[in-house]
């Protein structure tokens, strides 16, 4: 089979191609751009599923970053296990047609215990003492050992949070290439998350993020310029592109306004208790699942949503059939929302009684989404210091909280999940192969079909 790179440039779109991104913008010229229609949710672990299966998320399950659990009535994100993707991978497909095929999954999410033979994710190391330190898994397991001796210890503050940065998406590539150079995959998946940071700090403001541009434009002159000198089919292709937005939408203060939201108190501060409310969102960027444990109450729950300003689109079981996100994962109903607004996961009303994690960077524990973790409190003058000193208390050995994020979702100017989006914002889709252009755009589900293609371009059709 023909070696391939698929090289996942979070959230890049053709509005973002140009003067910023120069060595892009030359490569793409004569490579015809084409677009990929947005899926809902269009989100990471949701779009990427269905890159790899060809499926939609009503039949791989990956309805959103995190759902609600209904067995053990707890909000789950972010979980790892390739096992929560329902449908065949392509690389397993690939296999039944070439047993030599060998496939490199980096950085793409799900990738722990799956069928690829290498395999790089995030992953700290979470100590009895409380420290959360710089990690990652690998398959097989001496891979993370060969490469942080090659290149450091992954940096996982890059990776997300108010330290986010270059850094680590350089760290993905450059393990990329060596991974290459080690062992020559058939296929490579790659994931680059920098523009994600960004874009959803300060929106389409080619002025704030030109920078970014331009780093990313560096690691993707030094990869493709690699996998061009090794003959690879090389794709570039993005999730989803963000838009501007400037409304959160505080869904679970309004249910809890309504007697809907159960919250346990603990230590003066409140704690979601989604088992034990009526109703509650679980928040992801544009999009929102409404779980109702209590049917009596769903009328109720449907008219505060119709009422709510900023709501696109309310799903029933019938809407989400349309959309493909029906699911037993699936909230009871799913919500979109319009073009200018995000959802938060926000159910407390006074900022005095947030739970710990709220200023932290905690991506498992918060019942949602939370973009506003690349922020450092603006509205604190002494925030680096304390930072600092946290730092400190932290290479002492002692206990220590990370609170430096603040409250304030205004803050966030960019985002994304939502279909319906103008063409200059879609996700992009580029091959070095002819006639992979499309004037229309390409549904999600036949991303597959053209990696499939890159992947067969040397075996006779009938065959492949």
């Amino acid at each position: 089979m023909k070696k391939t790179v698929v090289i996942d440039v979070v959230g890049l779109s053709a509005s973002l191609i140009g003067e910023h991104t120069p060595f892009l913008k030359q490569w793409v010229a004569d490579k015809q751009l084409s677009s990929i229609e947005p899926m809902l949710p269009a989100v990471t672990t949701a779009v990427q599923s269905t890159y790899v299966t060809g499926k939609w998320p009503t039949e791989t399950g990956i309805v959103a970053n995190g759902w609600y659990d209904r067995i053990d009535c707890e909000i789950k994100f972010w979980k790892q296990s390739n096992k929560l993707v329902n449908g065949e991978k392509i690389w397993e497909r690939a296999r039944q047609l070439d047993p030599s095929f060998t496939v490199s999954k980096m950085f793409w999410w799900y990738n722990m215990y799956s069928s690829a033979d290498f395999s790089v994710t995030p992953r700290p190391q979470y100590h009895a003492d409380g420290v959360k330190a710089p990690d990652c898994y690998s398959h097989p397991s001496d891979l993370r050992d060969r490469l942080q001796d090659a290149l450091g210890t992954f940096p996982l503050f890059n990776f997300w949070g108010p330290n986010a940065n270059i850094k680590s998406t350089r760290w993905i590539a450059d393990a990329s290439l060596l991974v290459d150079r080690w062992h020559n995959p058939t296929l490579t998946l790659i994931y680059l998350p920098h523009l994600d940071y960004c874009l959803q700090k300060f929106g389409q403001d080619l002025g704030k993020i030109s920078k970014e541009l331009h780093e990313i434009d560096d690691v993707l002159k030094d990869l493709i310029q690699h996998y061009e000198r090794q003959d690879t089919e090389i794709i570039i292709l993005s999730e989803y592109g963000i838009t501007n937005v400037s409304k959160p939408i505080h869904l679970n203060r309004l249910l809890r306004e309504a007697g809907l939201i159960n919250v346990r108190v603990e230590q003066g501060l409140e704690l979601l208790d989604a088992g034990a409310s009526r109703a509650f969102a679980v928040s992801d960027h544009q999009v929102a699942h409404i779980y109702i444990n209590d049917p009596s109450c769903a009328a109720q729950v449907r008219s505060i949503l119709e009422k709510t300003p900023g709501i696109e689109l309310i799903l029933d079981k019938a809407g989400k059939q349309k959309y493909h996100i029906d699911h037993e994962r699936s909230g009871d109903l799913v919500l979109m929302a319009d073009a200018d607004s995000w959802f938060t996961y926000y159910y407390w009303n006074d900022d005095a009684k947030a739970p710990d994690y709220a200023r932290l960077v905690d991506i498992h524990r918060k019942p949602g989404y939370d973009p506003v973790e690349m922020f450092m409190d603006p509205a604190n003058p002494l925030i680096k210091l304390k930072a600092g000193y946290t730092l400190i208390r932290k290479k002492l050995g002692f206990r220590y909280l990370m609170s430096v994020i603040p409250l304030d979702a205004t803050l966030i100017k960019g985002s994304h999940g939502r279909v319906g989006t103008q063409p200059a914002y879609h996700p992009v889709f580029v091959s070095s192969r002819k006639g992979q252009s499309s004037a229309t755009p390409i549904p999600a589900v036949e991303v597959y079909d053209k990696i499939w293609e890159a992947l067969t371009a040397e075996i006779p059709q009938k065959i492949a």
